[in-house]
């Protein structure tokens, strides 16, 4: 009776079934603002990473993190939320399970990704949720706005970590419009998202450089470099990834910065 005591007390806790379960960190920070936290089984083990999540970890915390296919297919989950880009393999391996799955592709605007929420919202059946979800992204963004009559421009390089750079076509690109910015990215040739170190905007450096930290190799030359020639300013990673709820903090911080720069 002891040995069967012990063993009972050794035993792993039933894992749950049912609910959503995420394996896409954006389908994360959606799902932990929209749906009742009870409906989400698990999210994914990217949204307790520092570089890669776009939850506050005090959020985080009070969810399951799941681990591969095998771990999302033995959860029997009612919905699964995954990345675009989730390998056709993985895709075929929930299909063959019978499972019910979501595709979020990385939004390049602040309408795809309102798209974006109104989809996730109405397949969960929370429309009023959804549309909740939009006004207050749309609202965030007005209150992000240059004020009538600011025409300023400034010119602005977001970096996404080491040397690469938000280009043109992306939702960050828009919300450095929409903050009353201008992208430099084509200043130096660059279409879309790519790299730009250092020693190409040395000569001619844009009015402020906006980067995750100041504490990566790359990051730390810029700044020596370039600290009494531009504007340095944070933009935390945590606003880089993810659309939908993350619009209004990431208009927020750049609208934030914008202001110590035009005055």
């Amino acid at each position: 009776m002891l040995a069967l005591g012990l063993l009972g007390g050794c035993a792993p806790r039933a894992v749950r079934t049912g609910g959503i379960v995420s394996t896409d960190p954006c389908g994360d920070a959606m799902l932990v603002e929209l749906a009742p936290w009870d409906r989400i089984a698990a999210i994914s083990r990217q949204s307790s990473e520092p570089a890669a999540t776009s939850i506050p970890p005090e959020v985080t915390k009070h969810f399951s993190a799941v681990g591969g296919a095998a771990d999302v297919i033995a959860r029997r989950p009612d919905l699964v939320v995954i990345g675009g880009a989730t390998p056709a393999a993985v895709r075929e391996a929930y299909r063959r399970a019978g499972l019910r799955v979501m595709a979020l592709d990385p939004p390049d605007g602040v309408t795809a990704s309102e798209t974006q929420v109104m989809r996730l919202a109405d397949t969960l059946d929370l429309h009023a949720r959804g549309i909740a979800m939009v006004r207050r992204i749309e609202i965030a963004l007005a209150a992000a706005a240059p004020p009538a009559g600011d025409t300023a421009h400034p010119s602005a390089l977001l970096y996404l970590g080491g040397n690469r750079v938000a280009g043109g076509g992306s939702l960050l690109d828009e919300l450095l419009r929409r903050t009353g910015f201008r992208n430099a990215a084509a200043d130096y040739g660059l279409r879309s998202d790519g790299t730009l170190p250092v020693q190409a905007i040395i000569d001619a450096p844009p009015d402020v450089i906006l980067m995750p930290s100041p504490k990566d190799r790359p990051s730390a030359l810029r700044a020596d470099v370039l600290q009494y020639r531009t504007h340095l300013a944070l933009f935390p990673s945590a606003l880089e990834h993810c659309g939908g709820p993350v619009i209004g903090r990431a208009a927020e911080t750049l609208a934030a910065v914008r202001r110590k720069i035009v005055r």
